[in-house]
């Protein structure tokens, strides 16, 4: 029965005839084995025809899932880095289905999960926690090409309300962020999830577009690192981008050789004065070609550091 069940996980329509052969039974066997699975709640959907065939379909309850040692350690494992998603402590769902879960895995595995459990940690959370809700919505009326309506907070705190054709849910830097085509502005935008508030979905469709042409998570990426609001630094590094692309965080900006001796930076982040901060820790000569702030904080940077290093030691 747990080798039927297996098979019929696969989500395939399975000939009876194919299936009393994998398991090596009668045709007999098979029916019987079947109604037992019905009688467990597992939706089997029969079909007749020449011999017949069985197919497993969604059903109004969630019947028990039968995983492999390996399924239920990758399934943990998600779990677990789901919950340490959540800046406010406030775990949730993951938590709850992360103890259900081992509640009812056998001893040998739950020796094994809780040990890859317990080594999981993580350096830093999100500012916010997920909204699964959000999460939710969105990723079924992107499925559906369904329109959707919610007021926005940018960055620099303006409230608005966006009409969107929602497409993709990118997670990048430890943040969720939609991929839309903006109605009311008739372009690509991205949307940071934890700013979306009042979230409905009138109900009704759009014809779906073509992405990007750099793909979603490209675009997504491009659009966190340089905002439409934000200026961009540049920098130039007398260093090959080996010796620079391991000295500083590759989400934080691009990184592109101009020859093998020098490489070019560009990023547009919250603050200038803490920019100024990273490149001259990277350890390696380099030229601000700009802006303008950029440069300022970086003379006053250097101010700071002559006029601390001016007295004798003590």
């Amino acid at each position: 029965m747990l080798e039927l069940l297996s098979l019929l996980q696969t989500g395939r329509r399975w000939p009876a005839a194919d299936l009393a052969a994998r398991l090596g039974v009668s045709a007999r066997t098979l029916r019987r084995d079947l109604d037992r699975l019905r009688d467990l709640g597992y939706p089997v959907a029969s079909a007749r025809g020449p011999g017949g065939s069985y197919q497993l379909v969604a059903g109004q309850a969630m019947p028990p899932l039968l995983l492999t040692d390996d399924e239920a350690v990758a399934t943990v494992v998600g779990l677990r880095f789901a919950a340490l998603t959540h800046a406010d402590g406030d775990t949730g769902a993951a938590d709850n289905a992360l103890r259900k879960l081992e509640q009812v895995l056998p001893g040998r595995l739950r020796h094994r999960v809780r040990a890859v459990a317990a080594s999981i940690e993580t350096g830093s959370r999100p500012e916010q926690g997920l909204d699964l809700r959000t999460l939710r919505l969105l990723g079924t009326a992107a499925h559906s090409h369904q329109h959707v309506r919610f007021d926005y907070t940018s960055r620099t705190g303006q409230r608005s309300e966006r009409r969107v054709e929602p497409y993709r849910q990118v997670l990048f830097g430890r943040r969720w962020y939609l991929l839309g085509w903006d109605r009311d502005r008739a372009d690509w935008r991205t949307f940071r999830l934890d700013r979306i508030s009042g979230l409905t979905v009138p109900g009704t469709t759009f014809a779906p577009r073509e992405l990007p042409e750099s793909g979603a998570v490209s675009f997504v990426q491009d659009s966190a690192r340089y905002p439409i609001t934000r200026r961009q630094g540049v920098v130039r590094f007398a260093a090959p981008v080996e010796v620079v692309s391991a000295r500083l965080i590759p989400q934080a900006g691009t990184l592109e050789a101009v020859d093998e001796h020098t490489c070019r930076y560009v990023t547009a982040p919250d603050s200038w004065e803490w920019l100024a901060i990273v490149l001259a820790m990277v350890g390696v000569p380099y030229t601000i070609e700009g802006p303008a702030e950029l440069i300022a904080y970086s003379r006053q940077l250097a101010d700071r550091i002559a006029r601390a290093t001016s007295h004798p030691p003590v």
